[in-house]
């Protein structure tokens, strides 16, 4: 009977650490990153990553009342904002859209993401994702 425990202890021993090596190798694999992938894209496409870009976020909201304060704050944080209402969206029928000058790096924006996503959720909406277009002037 100790024989069978002594196996099973093995046994099991053995397939944790085979768990432990797998999760190692796949923390190591690089991480699928859209925000870098999309401006090395863009980079590639003649965006001089020193010049500043408009990039534009975007945000859906419930309410308008909800896309007002998020509108609100995000002035205060520098961004020009316009909202509209969404006619084919039930659940979040307002879409907020803010635009702020800044350059091209992918630490910048994944910051922006964050804040946003926080703003969008604290009102009960979501955070779309961003694009960017032409350089700013200046």
């Amino acid at each position: 009977m100790s024989w069978l425990y002594l196996f099973l202890v093995v046994g099991a021993a053995l397939a944790i650490g085979r768990i432990v090596f797998q999760l190692k190798k796949l923390r190591e694999q690089p991480v699928d990153d859209w925000d870098a992938k999309l401006i090395e894209r863009m980079r590639r496409g003649g965006a001089d990553p020193f010049r500043p870009v408009d990039v534009d976020f975007f945000l859906a909201m419930p309410s308008e009342t909800a896309a007002s304060h998020v509108a609100q704050s995000l002035t205060g944080e520098g961004f020009r904002v316009d909202v509209r209402p969404v006619a084919d969206s039930a659940e979040q029928p307002f879409s907020v859209h803010a635009v702020k000058s800044m350059h091209l790096n992918a630490d910048g924006i994944r910051a922006v993401s964050v804040r946003l996503r926080e703003v969008a959720v604290g009102q009960g909406g979501r955070y779309d994702g961003w694009t960017a277009g032409r350089a700013s002037e200046g």
